[in-house]
């Protein structure tokens, strides 16, 4: 599957720009060895010939809207001159997120961790050897990220959790896929923090377990879940969940912050 989306995607892409992509890295869960049909995306780096031009994006934009629906074939775009310096600040450049062409808006996805997984575990499609490109990724910037990400992203996105859940019955079904997201990710940067390394979100379970064993179920049971396995959560699941954030994130800032 993932060979035959970048297949289609370069196609496409040649006959609309012919030379304008001069190279394709995978990165993602399928650089990781993690790829899972039905949940996750495939993740790319793109490196153009030269900066775009509207025409170039409407183009990209016509190319984007013909991939399929799922999985996403997604990416970010890199000029030339952004690619020798690999910018982790999220200014806008093209990229593609769930499938969605984007061009004019901070592009979330250029941070220290998307380099990481590059310069470590990237797959090449098109172009020269990932160790030829000189991805540099700075290991300050890869702490400050993932320590402002957990406690700017992930707790905030939990906080609410407790209030909404409590007049909701603990047995009442929830979105396993809501849960695997907030049990696993967190775990992953606090890996990165220990370890200085890109892990998948199956490992991050395992992560998850060792740090904090009272969690070691919710992990097991979310990365079956991600692995097509037939797992059922709860209300008092997603309040773990939330629970289990905020856990590895206060861990995190006790052990690696300032």
């Amino acid at each position: 599957m993932i060979e035959e989306l970048t297949r289609r995607y370069l196609h496409a892409v040649d006959r609309a720009l012919p030379g304008y992509v001069r190279a394709l890295y995978v990165v993602g869960s399928a650089a990781l060895g993690a790829w899972q049909p039905g949940a996750s995306d495939v993740d790319t780096v793109i490196l153009t010939s030269r900066p775009p031009t509207r025409d170039d994006l409407t183009q990209l934009a016509r190319v984007h809207a013909g991939m399929p629906k799922s999985p996403h074939f997604d990416g970010v775009y890199l000029e030339p001159a952004l690619a020798r310096s690999w910018p982790a600040d999220g200014r806008a450049v093209p990229f593609v997120v769930d499938g969605e062409f984007r061009t004019d808006t901070p592009c979330g996805e250029l941070t220290p961790v998307l380099w990481l997984t590059l310069q470590r575990h990237g797959i090449p499609v098109r172009g020269s050897a990932v160790a030829e490109l000189g991805v540099r990724v700075d290991p300050e910037q890869l702490r400050r990220y993932n320590l402002d990400n957990l406690r700017d992203y992930w707790q905030p996105g939990v906080a609410t959790f407790p209030a909404e859940l409590a007049d909701v019955s603990p047995d009442t079904p929830v979105d396993g896929g809501i849960v695997s997201w907030f049990v696993l990710g967190p775990a992953r940067l606090h890996r990165t923090l220990a370890h200085g390394d890109i892990i998948s979100k199956a490992a991050a379970g395992e992560h998850l377990a060792g740090l904090f064993p009272e969690y070691a179920d919710l992990a097991e049971r979310a990365v079956g879940w991600r692995a097509g396995e037939a797992e059922r959560f709860t209300a008092a699941d997603l309040l773990a969940a939330a629970h289990s954030v905020n856990a590895v994130a206060d861990d995190a800032w006790r052990r690696f912050g300032d």
